[in-house]
Formats: C-alpha cells, structure tokens, sequence
C-alpha cells in the first residue's frame, strides 16, 4: 500500500520520528477504510527498519511477541537508546583524556 522509498527509514535516523511517520500513515489508511490487521502493519514497519535493527528484529520474531502498534515503536526507541548508549561516552572518554593531558602538561 505504501511507496518502499516513502516508508524505508533512513541508517542513522531517529527511530521515534520513523514511529511517528508510520503512525501517521497507519491512521490515514485507517481513516480510508483501508486498514490492515495489526501483524500486516507491524511486518511493515519492521521490514521499514535499516539493517543496525536486524538484531532486534530477529529477536521480535523469535519470541514471536504480540505487540500493538504503539508498543513495537516504544520498544524500537529503547532499542536505539540501548544500541547507543556507548556513542556519548566514548566522546565524553575522549573529550575527559584530552583535559586530563591538559593537567599534566600544567604541572
């Protein structure tokens, strides 16, 4: 029902914005009378997914979770926050070694 280019999201983007953009769509089909069962949209929004939430797709269908809509994307957002979460502290290490080495040279 959707363009693959209208809907894939982009490696790198926010997770939730792509939430918002595919809710959004769901309830424009919805509003159509042209809606689909939840696991139609749900496998949408997952083959929507870059290939950084492989794992977590993997995951999803493995424990064959039965998720709403709301929730998949609630779950996609802590996924990414998780996946993340080492970036920022890799840069506060680097910036934290930089001022350390400022010290020394000081003394």
């Amino acid at each position: 029902p959707w363009g693959h280019d209208a809907t894939k999201m982009a490696e790198g983007s926010s997770v939730q914005s792509h939430g918002v953009t595919m809710l959004s769509l769901v309830e424009k089909l919805e509003d159509l009378k042209a809606g689909l069962n939840n696991d139609m949209y749900i496998d949408v929004i997952l083959q929507s997914l870059p290939p950084s939430y492989d794992p977590f797709i993997v995951n999803f269908n493995m424990n064959g979770l039965e998720k709403s809509i709301h929730e998949l994307i609630n779950m996609l957002v802590q996924y990414e926050a998780t996946t993340h979460k080492f970036e920022p502290s890799v840069l506060v290490g680097e910036a934290s070694t930089s001022k350390a080495k400022g010290k020394g040279v000081r003394r």
